[in-house]
């Protein structure tokens, strides 16, 4: 069933998306060469606890952390740790805040040091076809449409779409209805209503867009070793068009 959310309802939870979003500010002053992401992991939780909020992320089906911190070829799910960060790594870190039960959702690849003109790519591309997607997040649109975009996007520029993790509604709880997937057909799929929150999380590859789970049962990673990167926002359709509630508000 999907939970179409009222003004106020959205209102919520843009506050707790612009408590991710300062969470996300703070991290990228946190990237450098030798910080780990464990020093990331204690970050978010002293912050979301300082302002009386909840990584929903941990305790979600036994996982421990409050992020997810995946590097170079770690799609999703990488546990932080602390081996320290590589000039020239790539670094996703994806968290969900729960504030006063408002939920949001986001995720961002970080560059570590300088790295190569391929990951620079790989980057730039991949938080453009969030965007490409985001675009056709509008009222009577499909979803579809956002599969279609933000595939046509990222494979015109040689990257590929990771398939086996999509988006997904949001509110009241971390996972609703319905899926989000980033590849598709035009015109095709669930139609978009007013009052839908829905996350768009495009993951995309240098290489092979399939992946692999490592023994923990959590951690995915590209089936060739290849680096892969996400860009995330969670966002309400509303009539006049999309709202992202994950994006920094500098007003």
């Amino acid at each position: 069933m999907i939970q179409l959310k009222s003004q106020n309802e959205i209102a919520e939870m843009k506050k707790s998306g612009q408590l991710l979003a300062r969470a996300h500010q703070h991290i990228k002053s946190m990237i450098r060469p030798g910080v780990t992401t464990w020093e990331i992991e204690e970050f978010v939780n002293e912050f979301l606890e300082k302002h009386g909020a909840i990584p929903e992320e941990k305790g979600f089906q036994g996982y421990k952390y409050a992020t997810c911190a995946s590097v170079n070829d770690e799609i999703c799910h990488g546990f932080p740790n602390k081996k320290p960060l590589k000039n020239g790594d790539i670094v996703t870190i994806d968290m969900v805040v729960n504030l006063n039960g408002a939920m949001s959702d986001s995720a961002w690849s970080y560059a570590v040091g300088e790295i190569s003109e391929e990951a620079q790519h790989l980057l730039k591309t991949t938080e453009e076809s969030l965007f490409e997607g985001i675009k056709q997040a509008v009222v009577g649109k499909r979803l579809g449409d956002i599969g279609y975009a933000i595939q046509k996007y990222a494979e015109d520029r040689g990257l590929s779409v990771v398939r086996e993790f999509v988006g997904h509604g949001i509110g009241p709880t971390m996972h609703e209805d319905p899926p989000v997937a980033h590849y598709g057909r035009q015109g095709r799929g669930l139609r978009l209503r007013e009052g839908m929150t829905i996350t768009i999380e495009p993951m995309l590859n240098i290489g092979d867009w399939r992946s692999k789970v490592d023994d923990n049962g959590w951690t995915a990673r590209t089936i060739d070793g290849s680096l892969s990167a996400q860009y995330e926002h969670t966002l309400a359709i509303t009539k006049n068009g999309p709202e992202i509630l994950t994006a920094l508000d500098e007003k």
